[in-house]
């Protein structure tokens, strides 16, 4: 029986029983198989279809030495035995857990790039090569939105194998692919398969990501493996799968190499996190009967509900109804598209928007910037008096809620944390709750918190459904 001690994400169910499943960690157990061992050879890269039926080995030969099997070991605190505790020796004991992914050097002086999950809260974290050498590793920067780490291995007197990111995105539904990783922990393994289909929004991962879809093997411990296209470059990296028992059923996820690039980027630049620039739009996807009331031939792209005053949008001349098509000539139809199309970005760039007016295509040109507002959350104040007593709040605004995994469009004052000894505890208030009003007006400010008195009449926002009552 294989254990799995951090291979799994809850996300919300898409089909009947079907479970996002991260494919991080493998047995712990070191594996016996023989890997980095490759005979030496003549092939080529294959040219045509009819060469690639021959064999995947001239790719698997190049891509494979930069593939890197990684160790996380953390130490968890456990309480004692009950018996135990029961007569006063309930020490909490250290236990520590082991986890396997994998991971894809990048560039050749020691930078490795995997999954957050692969890593995340990771005390010690070792690498190991192709080759079998090994090193110790330290995180650079890991970015849990896009589920990208970036390691950087110790005491490296050469330069390494490496993958290049392809991040062109050029690939097209239908082209070979290869994954190569640690399943299971059973050592180096490649499997084959097609790109399945691109842009994949709407699979719980992340908010933000749009991922590529693979029907290549990827099982628990190939998350951070290379997704690697026939000319031998980088193309994604494995994250997720969809399983009904926890192994591959053919249907994978990959994290696009352009967002992987732009973390390894901001990461080698020296930035302690990764800045996603937006473009102060809100919309819809735009279905059947919206496409209809609109005239559209067809459903397509994601129709303006809100622009944020001022914005990068509606400087660039976006009005309410349009219908965004296109970000920099790639399709989008949902928000979650539109906000990967713009995060891959840098901030200050500029990006070509195809949209729909009346019926009639257009181009606009827009500049892309960092979210408006303070997104330190040491900032936040503890309320000392009235309904709200106990209760740490801070006002939102763009970054603070989008760093939060909020809508940057929300209003209002959200809660951090609550005192159990204050009035707002004993009336159920939560962290995480959005105050949106208070006796029929707009709650904007810390102040109008400290103000409100038990017996107000308040609107919270928790978890996205709306909560009425007097407090």
């Amino acid at each position: 029986m294989i254990l799995l001690s951090r291979a799994t994400m809850k996300t919300r169910s898409i089909l009947l029983a079907s479970a996002l499943m991260l494919s991080a960690c493998g047995n712990p157990n070191s594996s016996k198989a023989q890997d980095g061992v490759f005979a030496e050879s003549n092939r080529v890269t294959p040219e045509s279809a009819g060469a690639m039926k021959s064999s995947f080995a001239p790719v698997v030969r190049t891509a494979a030495p930069a593939v890197v099997n990684i160790s996380a070991r953390t130490v968890q605190r456990v309480q004692a035995d009950p018996f135990f505790q029961f007569f006063g020796g309930g020490i909490p004991q250290a236990r520590v857990a082991e986890s396997v992914g994998s991971g894809v050097i990048v560039r050749a002086d020691g930078i490795v790039v995997t999954n957050n999950h692969v890593i995340e809260g990771a005390q010690a974290i070792k690498v190991v090569l192709n080759d079998r050498r090994e090193f110790p590793a330290t995180v650079v920067l890991a970015d849990a939105r896009s589920d990208i780490a970036v390691l950087r291995l110790e005491n490296v007197g050469e330069r390494l194998p490496t993958l290049p990111i392809d991040d062109s995105e050029q690939q097209q539904v239908g082209d070979l692919v290869l994954a190569i990783g640690n399943p299971f922990g059973v050592g180096q393994t490649v499997t084959n398969g097609i790109i399945s289909a691109l842009n994949r929004t709407e699979t719980g991962i992340s908010d933000s990501g749009s991922f590529i879809q693979t029907d290549a093997a990827i099982n628990p411990g190939n998350s951070g493996g290379a997704l690697v296209d026939m000319d031998g470059d980088l193309i994604g990296i494995n994250t997720a799968i969809f399983s009904r028992s926890g192994s591959s059923a053919g249907v994978g996820f990959a994290v696009p190499a352009a967002m992987v690039k732009r973390v390894v980027d901001s990461a080698v630049g020296g930035a302690e996190s990764v800045v996603r620039p937006w473009l102060g739009v809100k919309g819809d996807t735009v279905s059947g009967d919206i496409a209809r009331s609109l005239g559209l031939e067809r459903p397509q792209g994601v129709v303006v509900t809100e622009l944020y005053a001022n914005g990068p949008g509606a400087r660039a001349g976006l009005r309410e109804g349009d219908v965004i098509t296109a970000v920099d000539g790639q399709e989008v139809n949902d928000q979650g598209g539109l906000n990967y199309r713009v995060g891959t970005r840098n901030p200050n760039d500029e990006v070509e928007v195809g949209i729909l007016r009346d019926g009639r295509p257009q181009t606009l040109r827009a500049r892309v910037q960092v979210l408006p507002g303070d997104a330190d959350t040491d900032r936040a104040m503890v309320v000392e008096q009235g309904a709200f007593s106990g209760a740490q709040v801070l006002a939102l605004n763009p970054a603070l809620a989008d760093r939060l995994g909020g809508d940057p469009f929300a209003r209002g004052v959200i809660v951090t944390g609550v005192s159990g000894r204050g009035y707002a505890a004993r009336v159920g208030i939560r962290r995480g709750d959005v105050i949106q009003t208070i006796n029929g007006r707009a709650a904007t400010a810390v102040g109008d918190l400290q103000r409100a008195q038990p017996g107000s009449e308040i609107v919270i926002n928790r978890g996205g459904r709306l909560l009425t009552g007097r407090i």
